[in-house]
């Protein structure tokens, strides 16, 4: 597609779901991706699938609450390939409880990766997009960035978070370096697998009943990034057809 061959994409949260979506459908259209995650093993053995499939990938470990870990792996991105085009801030967490269950670890846990890791994302790429004078910063939220729901308060304040900070840094950034959000709906992935409260987990069982694939959303970004220069699609939400939420 128009716009993606040969570009530099960072993508954070890597080894499954979105991240790991993207990183298969971007390599496949001429880019170069370098991806990241906590669970290497799996990192490398998406590497080892894109490269037997002709794609050009780079892998790291990484921990987004961890800025010199963000660092890192932009350097490893300027470093292989000589510049940074697109970071995909993608690393999320979602342990849903109800409040008064009082996981405030958990709490804590979704503030550092889902918002903190953002501005990591952010800080670690700004200056080398800047330098450039060009460069795409593609945040995903959630539509748990538009409405709250029982159980979700906290996850729905981080997501809310990110709308905001993708906003404020559009209309910062403006110019020389395109911002979008995208928010998925229901996606199957394994966030629902961090959710330690019984209630909760009961609860987004029936709610995931309906649900796209992970491609879909990969779809959406790809469709972001092939854009002219000269067009910012700032926000996308993807919902499956049949969702009323």
């Amino acid at each position: 597609m128009f716009n993606i061959k040969g570009k530099v994409v960072v993508i954070t949260g890597a080894s499954s779901g979105i991240g790991e979506a993207a990183a298969r459908l971007l390599a496949q259209q001429g880019a170069h991706v370098v991806i990241g995650a906590r669970r290497v093993e799996r990192l490398q053995a998406l590497a080892s699938s894109i490269r037997s499939e002709g794609g050009s990938v780079e892998f790291q470990a990484l921990d987004v609450t961890r800025l010199e870990e963000m660092q890192s792996i932009m350097d490893l991105a300027l470093t292989r390939f000589g510049r940074l085009d697109v970071v995909i801030n993608n690393a999320g967490v979602m342990p849903l409880s109800p409040l008064e269950a009082l996981k405030v670890d958990e709490w804590n846990r979704m503030i550092d990766v889902n918002v903190r890791g953002v501005l990591h994302g952010i800080a670690a790429g700004l200056p080398v997009m800047r330098k450039q004078s060009s460069g795409q910063f593609i945040n995903l939220a959630s539509i748990g960035a538009y409405t709250v729901s029982p159980t979700a308060s906290v996850y729905c304040a981080t997501k809310y978070a990110v709308r905001a900070i993708t906003e404020g840094l559009r209309q910062e950034v403006g110019g020389d370096i395109r911002v979008t959000l995208i928010s998925p709906g229901v996606t199957e992935s394994e966030l629902a697998e961090t959710i330690s409260d019984t209630e909760a987990r009961e609860l987004m069982k029936d709610y995931r009943r309906v649900s796209i694939p992970a491609s879909a959303i990969a779809h959406s970004i790809l469709y972001a990034i092939s854009q002219p220069a000269e067009v910012d699609v700032n926000e996308i939400v993807v919902r499956p057809t049949a969702s009323l939420a």
